[in-house]
């Protein structure tokens, strides 16, 4: 196949035409016209237009050819559109906006910015870093443009940390797709509002239920823009928390017998965290030797398994007089983290047991904020947070890609 057809195969044309095709030293020089049947298409509104005048010449990269570089030349023309009731440079149906390069070839950047370092993308393609940054931007402007937020019911909110100094990023998910609704800087009211003024009232009304954190701006966000959904404290969180007061109490008990106790507990803090099916079998003889000590933390470790309990509950009023329950053992247990966190469930108490009313959490979201965490380490951070939102929104919100005239592997 002449490459003058491969080109025409994976480009749209109409109304252009190839003059010519030629070798340079570096790169594949492709000659671009106009076709004088057509006239030229308002580059806001892809109406017809009159012609103008033209504007000095541009060079669009496109796809390499057996690892040689492919730029296409054209001089575009300006337009006089009377629907727009201006002047406007001419649609290019290769090119997108400003940018220097195809359509095709921003596709196949991203494609490849999905899997490696933008970094690496850039050299081996031999293009620069802000070439893959636009088309990744450029795709995923499309993508969020383009893509259905119809059928959303269920929401998961929580933060990641972006960088070091409390530096957050609030991330959305669809429960029940598990997939990147929105990102945004910031783990405030005003970021969460955000959200819900891009999601709309018509789609917020639709929201039936919402998991997230104790994270108080959320809890008055959600409580004052979805007050008819039902809100759900994560379960994940929740034991999170227990896990926090548990080793707070060994530490405690180190602190208060000394150098002589600290050898008697050193090397078991996982095992009193551990699920008892997870233990080894030298963990299980080293348990059943500490639970024959008179230790506080033993007292603790079984608070923490009675309270595993309040999870295998079907019915909200058992599940409640059970928390009521538990609620005595952990306040009269003369541990304080105990008794602190007994006091915090106390607090949000009818938010968790909004859990039994309807049984959602955020373990998606935990393990997809996980793969966000690693689409950072892999780009060793992003220094704009717009970068860092694209690239996201790019690997885990599923959108759909720009329409091509040839799919590239």
């Amino acid at each position: 196949m002449p490459l003058q057809s491969l080109i025409k195969e994976t480009i749209p044309l109409q109304g252009f035409k190839v003059v010519s095709v030629e070798r340079m030293s570096f790169c594949i020089h492709v000659l671009i016209k106009p076709d004088r049947r057509y006239l030229p298409c308002c580059g806001r509104c892809a109406n017809p237009g009159k012609f103008r005048d033209h504007r000095s010449k541009r060079q669009f990269q496109h796809m390499p050819v057996w690892g040689i570089a492919v730029y296409l030349s054209y001089t575009p023309r300006r337009v006089t559109c009377k629907h727009c009731q201006g002047v406007y440079v001419e649609r290019m149906p290769w090119a997108a906006g400003k940018r220097r390069f195809t359509i095709a070839m921003a596709c196949y950047l991203a494609s490849w910015a999905k899997l490696l370092p933008w970094i690496e993308v850039a050299r081996l393609f031999q293009c620069s870093w802000a070439t893959v940054a636009s088309s990744v931007a450029h795709v995923v402007e499309y993508g969020l443009a383009n893509r259905d937020l119809t059928g959303i019911t269920h929401i998961g909110i929580d933060e990641i940390a972006r960088r070091k100094g409390h530096r957050y990023l609030t991330t959305v998910y669809d429960l029940r797709t598990r997939k990147l609704i929105w990102a945004g800087e910031g783990r405030s009211e005003q970021t969460l509002k955000k959200f819900f003024e891009f999601l709309g009232s018509e789609r917020t009304r639709q929201l039936k239920g919402v998991c997230c954190d104790m994270w108080m701006p959320y809890i008055n966000v959600i409580s004052s823009e979805v007050p008819n959904a039902v809100m759900v404290f994560d379960k994940f969180h929740i034991v999170r928390h227990l896990m926090q007061a548990v080793d707070q109490v060994r530490r405690n008990e180190i602190k208060e017998k000394g150098d002589s106790h600290k050898q008697v507990l050193k090397h078991t803090r996982y095992i009193w965290l551990k699920n008892p099916w997870n233990l080894s079998s030298k963990q299980k003889q080293r348990l059943g030797a500490l639970e024959k000590l008179n230790l506080k933390i033993n007292r603790a470790y079984l608070l923490k398994e009675c309270f595993r309990s309040f999870w295998s509950y079907k019915y909200k009023a058992c599940a409640e007089k059970y928390l009521n329950k538990w609620f005595w053992w952990a306040t009269h247990s003369r541990l304080k983290p105990l008794r602190n966190f007994a006091w915090m469930l106390r607090r949000h108490q009818t938010n968790i047991l909004s859990y039994f009313q309807l049984p959602i959490t955020n373990g998606s979201v935990e393990g997809l904020n996980n793969k966000a965490k690693v689409i950072s380490r892999r780009a060793y951070g992003f220094r704009s947070i717009s970068g860092h939102i694209n690239n996201l929104y790019h690997c885990m919100a599923d959108l759909p890609w720009p329409y091509q005239l040839h799919s590239f592997p």
